[in-house]
């Protein structure tokens, strides 16, 4: 039994999805949870009024594209919670842009949103860790990160990025007992993917490549994060665990 009783836990992106799923797990574990949302307010509310645990448990709008408002943010996070023992860098957004026609502006959004915001959360959290001597640090990437996405390149270079921010960050804070690893799943259902996998061709070419002929849930994401944030991964820093199903088998 993974139990994380007493560890106040951070995740970004966590009303819906893999961060809500998160959230939950990490909820169930004993920790206590900050999450961060942006649109989904409904669904942030409704993770709040479903918990009747011990734990705490607070939720925070935020706009991960806006330097000041991430920091102003972080700032209200520590007066409610002091410290953060665990990060989970999950926010982001998926979308499709053939190279020829991208824009400017739709690739500083997918950089902005998923790597930039990584960069910064994780900047502002690292003191209270290395003052503590512990820290878990959790990004959520992609196999697109790894082998490349067409007609998502932005996206890809977005998470091919967080895994080397892993990787670099591993070797930085070690000695701090601050560990650095990251998740990367392959299909997930949620509601960036909803559109897409309701495509009958689609979903048989996604079934297809996946070995174990399913397509993930949330759940099945958060569970590798909570064991990465738990004391049997404490020797772990600087990996990247592939969770996808054997569709994309690489180290």
């Amino acid at each position: 039994m993974i139990t994380l009783k007493n560890k106040n836990v951070l995740v970004t992106g966590g009303s819906r999805g893999i961060g809500k799923a998160c959230v939950e797990l990490f909820l169930k574990s004993g920790a206590n949870v900050a999450f961060t949302f942006q649109l989904a307010k409904v669904e942030a509310e409704k993770i709040l009024s479903g918990y009747s645990g011990s734990s705490k448990l607070k939720y925070y709008q935020v706009d991960l594209s806006d330097t000041a408002d991430i920091e102003q943010v972080t700032k209200n996070i520590f007066n409610d919670f002091s410290y953060i023992d665990m990060l989970v860098n999950n926010a982001g957004i998926w979308k499709e842009a053939a190279i020829d026609k991208m824009t400017l502006e739709e690739w500083n959004e997918m950089i902005n949103i998923n790597l930039t915001s990584t960069y910064l959360i994780t900047k502002l959290v690292v003191p209270g860790m290395k003052k503590n001597n512990f820290g878990r640090i959790i990004n959520i990437a992609s196999t697109a990160g790894q082998r490349g996405e067409a007609f998502h390149s932005h996206y890809a270079a977005s998470k091919g990025g967080m895994i080397s921010f892993t990787k670099s960050l591993a070797s930085e804070l070690g000695k701090f007992n601050i560990t650095v690893n990251c998740v990367a799943p392959g299909w997930v259902i949620t509601d960036m993917t909803t559109d897409s996998l309701a495509d009958y061709e689609t979903n048989k070419k996604v079934l297809f490549d996946i070995p174990l002929n399913k397509i993930a849930q949330p759940e099945e994401i958060a569970g590798p994060v909570l064991f990465l944030a738990s004391h049997l991964a404490s020797h772990i820093t600087g990996e990247i665990l592939n969770v996808n199903g054997g569709s994309v088998l690489c180290g």
